[in-house]
């Protein structure tokens, strides 16, 4: 049996950190729970019954001495941005393996561009185990695996509520500032926000909706090789309305002043979801791959909310790589435990399989 005292949770003072190590506590883990703040990361620890550490990233001998004794770290403090480099960069020193939760195209294109020195450290590096990307990147798989010679893929997910936690509004203000993401001929091309929409076939009924910056035009590239990526997710017209007025703003939005103005009016003022605003809420997803004959495969799924998809998919996949099933290297969910793996997560239903009618 794997030692359950040989993991860590970095930004435990968080949201997501802090019901990823509930989630941990659940299956009869003890992690070893982090992060920067004194004073938060001892309370949380403190909650829990668990052993804690402190140290910034900044300091990068810090974060080796504080990974020492530990198999692997599983990162929930976001953004990302900021927090993935020099957590990696402390993991290859220390020969930690390296998990996060992360969304960030930036932190999958890091990550997937350097496979040999993640192999050569002899570290798993595995971002975006959470919501974003695991249902959609396992789906991006299967498509693929039911029409090999795909060349274009389309993702699209939809929440019932969808209210988010600090970390996720701070992410998703970093993305509307630099604009929308696509994957073009295997290349990543930005686009304007709001600037493609259509009408998506979700479980529940048609609902439109418009291409995000979402991880999957990284990670589904990785997986399947499909060099035509796009992820949409629902919008009203109203809120695209919204999007596109927002667009004279992109340029204020890029001044860092403003990003931590921002930020710091977010900590303040957001809050995740509780227990029973997560129970109330819903996903659905829908997956397309069409290749240059024009044939055309598609499925749909629906799962609990994101977030509580995010603690089962992150504590699964760090006892997987514990156990020792994943090789070194970069990887995605699906390069990593396979195209089913989400399928393995509570509450996650297949509606209609590639080519299949819906039940």
């Amino acid at each position: 049996m794997t030692n359950s005292l040989n993991f860590m949770i970095y930004g435990v003072n968080g949201y997501t950190g802090r019901h990823c190590a509930e989630e941990a506590l659940k299956r009869g883990l003890q992690p070893v729970v982090a992060g920067r703040n004194q004073a938060r990361v001892s309370r949380a620890a403190s909650d829990m019954n668990l052993s804690f550490r402190v140290f910034d990233l900044t300091d990068t001998r810090a974060a080796i001495e504080g990974l020492q004794g530990t198999t692997a770290v599983l990162n929930c403090a976001g953004p990302f941005s900021a927090t993935a480099r020099p957590l990696l960069e402390a993991c290859t020193a220390a020969g930690v393996h390296y998990l996060d939760v992360t969304g960030e195209i930036g932190v999958f294109e890091y990550v997937h561009q350097r496979d040999d020195h993640w192999r050569q450290a002899g570290i798993v590096a595995l971002p975006g185990v959470g919501f974003d990307v695991v249902p959609t990147d396992c789906m991006a798989a299967m498509l693929k695996e039911a029409l090999p010679e795909a060349t274009r893929l389309r993702l699209a997910f939809k929440s019932k509520h969808g209210k988010l936690s600090p970390g996720t509004a701070k992410t998703m203000l970093e993305g509307f500032a630099k604009g929308c993401t696509i994957r073009r001929n295997g290349r990543l091309e930005q686009t304007l926000a709001g600037s493609i929409t259509d009408t998506i076939p979700y479980p529940g009924g048609p609902s439109l909706s418009v291409v995000i910056p979402w991880g999957d035009v990284s990670t589904a590239f990785y997986s399947t090789g499909i060099p035509n990526i796009e992820v949409y997710t629902s919008a009203p017209e109203a809120q695209l309305k919204q999007m596109r007025s927002m667009r004279r703003f992109t340029p204020l939005l890029r001044w860092t002043w403003v990003q931590n103005f921002m930020k710091r009016r977010i900590e303040r003022h957001v809050t995740g979801p509780d227990e029973s605003e997560r129970n109330r809420d819903t996903s659905e997803l829908f997956g397309e791959v069409t290749n240059d004959a024009g044939d055309c495969l598609s499925m749909t799924m629906t799962s609990p909310n994101g977030y509580s998809l995010t603690f089962d998919s992150a504590i699964t996949a760090m006892q997987q790589v514990l156990a020792g099933t994943v090789k070194p290297g970069a990887k995605t969910p699906s390069m990593a435990f396979g195209s089913s793996f989400v399928l393995g997560l509570e509450g996650v239903r297949v509606i209609e399989g590639p080519g299949q009618k819906r039940d």
